[in-house]
C-alpha cells in the first residue's frame, strides 16, 4: 500500500495541465492552500488549514502561530512583478510556513505557478543540487541572495513542458526525503 508521500506525489504529478491547477489562485495565501489540500487532503486532517500550532525544524522557529495570519495577509500583498519580488515572497512564506507539514512541496509549485504567470519561466528544480538548496533556504532569512541565485540560475522558459514537471516533482520530494537539519 503506498505511503503518504508516495500518494501526494503522485497527485502532485496529476496536476500538470489539470483543471485543478487552473482554478488555482495564483501567488496567494489561499492558492497556496489550493495545492496544499489537493496534495495531502485524506492523508492529513490539516489538508489546506493554516495551523495554529509553533513549529520549528533544525533549530528554526518559524513564524509565531499567533502572528501568522497578519503575516500571511502581508505576504499576500507583495508584489510578484519581477523575478526579484518573486523570490521574496518566496522566501517570506518559508519563514511563515502556514502548515503543519508539506510545506516545502506545496511551496515549490506555488513559486513555479508565480513565474509561469508572471515570468513565463519556471524553475528546472533538477539544476538546483538539495545540499545548495536546503542550506540556502536555512539561510535565506538572513540573507537571500544565495537562494536567489540558485533559482535564478535553474530558470527556464520551458514551462509547457510535460518532462521538466514531472522530474521537478521528484526532485521537490527528494528534497523532504530525509530530515536534513538534524
Amino acid at each position: 500500500m503506498p505511503n503518504n508521500d508516495e500518494i501526494s506525489k503522485e497527485r502532485a504529478k496529476e496536476l500538470f495541465g489539470s483543471r485543478e491547477i487552473e482554478s488555482f489562485e495564483v501567488g496567494t495565501i489561499r492558492g497556496l492552500q489550493q495545492i496544499h489540500e489537493y496534495l495531502f487532503r485524506g492523508l492529513y486532517d490539516f489538508a489546506g488549514q493554516i495551523r495554529a500550532k509553533d513549529i520549528s525544524k533544525g533549530g528554526f522557529r518559524f513564524a509565531s502561530s499567533l502572528y501568522l495570519e497578519e503575516s500571511l495577509k502581508k505576504i499576500d500583498t507583495m508584489s510578484e512583478s519581477t523575478f526579484e519580488q518573486i523570490a521574496v515572497k518566496y522566501v517570506e512564506m518559508n519563514i511563515a510556513h502556514p502548515f503543519m507539514e508539506g510545506n516545502g512541496r506545496s511551496m515549490r509549485i506555488w513559486l513555479d505557478l508565480m513565474l509561469k504567470k508572471n515570468l513565463k519561466q519556471c524553475v528546472d528544480w533538477v539544476k538546483i543540487d538539495k545540499a545548495d538548496y536546503l542550506n540556502a533556504m536555512q539561510r535565506s532569512p538572513v540573507n537571500d541572495l544565495e537562494i536567489r541565485e540558485l533559482l535564478r540560475a535553474a530558470l527556464t522558459s520551458r514551462i509547457d513542458d510535460r518532462e521538466v514537471f514531472m522530474k521537478g516533482v521528484e526532485q521537490s520530494y527528494y528534497y523532504e526525503e530525509t530530515d536534513f537539519y538534524k
